[in-house]
């Protein structure tokens, strides 16, 4: 049985960063990466301008469900498919991303420890703890590059909805955490720790 470690954080907090360089610390394979984004739910049965009107950072916006069952899976030793989700429409596409099983399943997403079932299936859980500031212009960045979104937009989105859902859900879910990163810690840093952790865990275990 592998193990499952959660990044989280709030949105632009550095988790793919962190995640990334976790997986580099530890071998691309030996690690299954799964985000948490990939689970919104599927709107495509509302027009466009209902789906507008969501807010998707409140917790009721994830199919955590699903997410739980394919947690499950992976730890019973089973491939998963993953929908792929876009952005743009708030829809699945019908595509899936299949994930195996692995030594290190790496989740991230910024509800990953607010859902209790969720988290007991966490081994290990970190919180990355960033400056609403910087977040901001993180996700400004992102949503941009990647997700064809105007910037007009994406700072509406973070006053009316990302900060509040922050303060609400996220931010509080950080009791929960096994390791919490703060602002001045370079994530590269953490990562070699958390992966020297792991490994000393697996020896353990084994």
């Amino acid at each position: 049985m592998g193990i499952i470690v959660g990044i989280c954080g709030g949105s632009g907090a550095g988790k793919t960063t962190l995640v990334n360089e976790l997986i580099r610390h530890l071998g691309r394979d030996r690690t299954s990466p799964v985000a948490f984004d990939s689970y919104y739910r599927d709107l495509s049965h509302i027009t466009m301008a209902e789906r507008m009107e969501v807010n998707y950072d409140h917790p009721d916006s994830l199919d955590h469900e699903l997410f739980i069952e394919h947690l499950q899976e992976l730890r019973r030793g089973y491939a998963v498919e993953i929908p792929k989700y876009d952005f743009a429409t708030h829809t699945r596409t019908g595509e899936v991303t299949v994930v195996d099983p692995n030594e290190v399943v790496i989740l991230d997403g910024i509800l990953l420890l607010y859902f209790r079932h969720l988290r007991d299936l966490i081994d290990l859980a970190v919180f990355i703890d960033i400056d609403e500031k910087v977040r901001l212009e993180r996700r400004a960045q992102r949503d941009v590059r990647e997700r064809g979104r105007d910037v007009d937009d994406v700072h509406r989105q973070f006053w009316a909805t990302v900060a509040p859902m922050h303060d609400r859900f996220v931010q509080p879910s950080v009791e929960h955490a096994d390791r919490v990163v703060t602002v001045d810690e370079p994530l590269e840093t953490v990562a070699r720790e958390l992966a020297a952790g792991i490994a000393a865990r697996q020896s353990h275990a084994g």
